[in-house]
């Protein structure tokens, strides 16, 4: 991970081409997948969201298809450097891309939740609200995570009884570490595998349209 991630700002994909002034949500995919898959969720969300899906910076190994945020495979598998490495080029991204919008969610499965809680916990004056669908936080201490302790963000976390794709001791490290750095809700899905399912996304969406709330009553 010794050169620098960039991410093809015009690979995004945007909901509208009128942003100015809507609350902002960016989706970041999972690992094999690309700007398209989460795309598809826009019409379970809530209006009034300017909504941008982005292209993560690496490509899998072949055969995969798709990209990735950071390798899964090998010695650096999940690492937290790694994680930090793909939040950072999203935060620049970030900077490109949106540098006016009033406020800023973001929702990201697997790979991409993990991406999105180290972006919050680097840049927590920049980041509102996360949803974070079958995904973890990455293990080791942030200097901001202090500050989340008390300013605890609100932070939606979903994920089934039958994923078997993260592993056990990061869900631990996961449950442990929300509740003392957000606002928490959330659920566990009987019977979802690493996926996504109708309740989960009602749930999202409730979610959502709750932090919009609170920035219309702010």
């Amino acid at each position: 991970m010794s050169e620098e991630l960039r991410i093809d700002g015009a690979l995004t994909r945007w909901s509208t081409a009128e942003r100015d002034g809507l609350p902002h949500l960016v989706l970041l995919h999972g690992y094999g997948a690309d700007e398209h898959d989460l795309f598809g969720l826009v019409p379970y969300l809530p209006d009034g969201l300017a909504v941008a899906s982005v292209a993560a910076p690496l490509a899998p190994p072949w055969p995969m298809p798709g990209r990735s945020w950071y390798p899964i495979e090998g010695l650096d598998g999940r690492s937290a450097e790694a994680v930090t490495a793909a939040a950072e080029a999203f935060l620049r991204w970030l900077d490109d891309a949106a540098p006016d919008a009033p406020a800023i969610a973001l929702l990201g499965f697997s790979q991409g939740a993990a991406v999105a809680l180290r972006a919050l916990r680097l840049a927590p004056d920049r980041i509102d609200a996360v949803v974070a669908l079958s995904g973890y936080v990455a293990a080791g201490d942030l200097p901001h995570d202090g500050l989340l302790a008390e300013r605890r963000p609100p932070v939606f976390w979903g994920r089934g009884t039958h994923d078997d794709v993260i592993p056990p001791a990061l869900v631990a490290h996961t449950a442990q570490w929300l509740p003392a750095h957000s606002e928490l809700s959330g659920r566990v899905y009987t019977g979802l595998t690493h996926s996504i399912s109708e309740d989960e996304l009602g749930d999202v969406r409730t979610f959502l349209a709750k932090w919009q709330d609170r920035l219309a009553a702010s």
